[in-house]
């Protein structure tokens, strides 16, 4: 059993990270249970999510334990290579790191740190965060971060005995740029607001540790490979020239220093390519400075403009002006929100049903909150927007008949709904 746990295979670490994942998940639930004994009704929840226990242990251990697992078998793979005692190359679980490790960097910079393709000029809404990376720059990060992953495979998968060791070296130090882009990525997007979030990024750390293990492993691995091979060097001894650069390349424990030194040339070759596609020569800069919210960011984004989760308002927020016919700024729940007729019309009405059928307002108010936060969640572009808001049209015809029904003044009524300054929207 002992054995089998410490075996490094793709389909132990899946298994002890679930495992972990589960005793995590059972834990916390029986702590939940503990807490609310004597609570019928909270006990009862609890109880009704034992059931989904075993998908909540797959579902925690593949967010958070396995990365972690991950590391530690990278670290293991290492120290084995290290020591000259590694039997296999580790490239499955090098392809999980690169690509799964991108994939959940992606979800949780999106997902977790609200954050948008938008560049810094551009205004956002509530918690939105800028993109971290300048779109006009982000061609010259894609491909640094491809032209390290093909010197990875290249290393990794072409035989030494037909590789030329200036190859070797150019693909270390392609290796080089990846990581250095992948730290630099990490520092910009690193640090959260609240201790939750600061604790949560930690989990970025793994990703540039676990590459940093695998350029080392591979490295280290091409370094012995080499010196394994019987090399002919008789024609290149006849020439004093090649002779010459025989001598540095064929030690192979200097690569990484020559592949250090070649960094910056080969820096200088990609940007000098992407100049034809139209990147600027300080791409490799403005891509992490022409930013907003980071801690690489030096330029200063518009202030979020603010609008509830209420359904309507953020329709109002997030339409076509042309469309959506925003009037002024009001304020609902002690912040700012966009106002149009369309939500002024709505609430108006809402306020005529809560003065003359306070019953049945508490009835469509709670059906509204039950389905119209969840539908409002799923407004992310102003083309969905524009289409509810014509949706809500023929409504908005009877909300405005029902009101002109009943009220002395119904544009006055109107008017003062969510009543703030009026100003120009830029």
């Amino acid at each position: 059993m002992k054995k089998y746990i410490f075996r490094i295979s793709i389909l132990n670490s899946i298994i002890i990270s679930y495992v972990i994942g589960l005793f995590l998940v059972i834990g916390w639930t029986m702590i939940a249970a503990i807490s609310s004994i004597g609570e019928y009704g909270e006990f009862k929840d609890i109880a009704v999510g034992v059931v989904a226990i075993p998908l909540w242990g797959g579902f925690v251990g593949a967010l958070f334990v396995y990365p972690i697992v991950l590391a530690a078998y990278q670290l293991a793979m290492l120290i084995l290579e290290t020591d000259k005692t590694m039997t296999k190359t580790g490239v499955g679980f090098d392809q999980i790191v690169i690509w799964y490790g991108l994939i959940l960097e992606f979800l949780y910079i999106t997902q977790a740190k609200y954050t948008t393709g938008s560049d810094w000029y551009e205004q956002l809404h509530n918690l939105e965060k800028h993109t971290p990376i300048y779109s006009g720059s982000l061609l010259t990060v894609i491909v640094i971060f491809l032209i390290g992953v093909i010197g990875y495979f290249y290393l990794r998968f072409c035989p030494l005995k037909k590789m030329p060791p200036l190859m070797a070296v150019f693909s270390i130090s392609a290796m080089y740029l990846w990581l250095i882009g992948i730290i630099v990525f990490t520092v910009q997007v690193y640090g959260g607001e609240s201790m939750i979030e600061s604790t949560l990024d930690t989990y970025l750390l793994t990703y540039p540790i676990c590459i940093s293990f695998i350029i080392i492993r591979t490295v280290l691995c091409k370094v012995r490979e080499w010196h394994e091979l019987e090399m002919e060097k008789e024609k290149i001894e006849k020439n004093s020239c090649l002779s010459f650069f025989n001598k540095i390349l064929s030690k192979s424990e200097h690569w990484p220093v020559y592949a250090l030194i070649l960094m910056l040339p080969l820096l200088g070759i990609i940007i000098g390519i992407l100049l034809l596609f139209g990147q600027a020569p300080d791409s490799v800069i403005k891509a992490w400075t022409e930013t907003a919210d980071w801690r690489l960011s030096m330029k200063e984004a518009p202030q979020n403009i603010y609008y509830d989760e209420h359904y309507l308002c953020t329709v109002a927020a997030g339409g076509h002006k042309k469309i959506v016919k925003p009037l002024r700024k009001g304020v609902r729940h002690g912040h700012e929100v966009i106002v149009n007729r369309q939500l002024c019309v709505a609430n108006a009405f809402e306020q005529i049903l809560e003065e003359k059928t306070p019953r049945f307002h508490k009835l469509v108010r709670g059906i509204y909150d039950r389905y119209g936060f969840p539908v409002a969640r799923l407004i992310k572009s102003k083309w969905i927007a524009d289409i509810i808001y014509i949706m809500m049209k023929p409504l908005e015809w009877i909300f405005l008949m029902v009101i002109y029904m009943i009220d002395v003044h119904p544009e006055n009524r109107i008017a003062t709904q969510y009543m703030g300054r009026k100003i120009e929207l830029k």
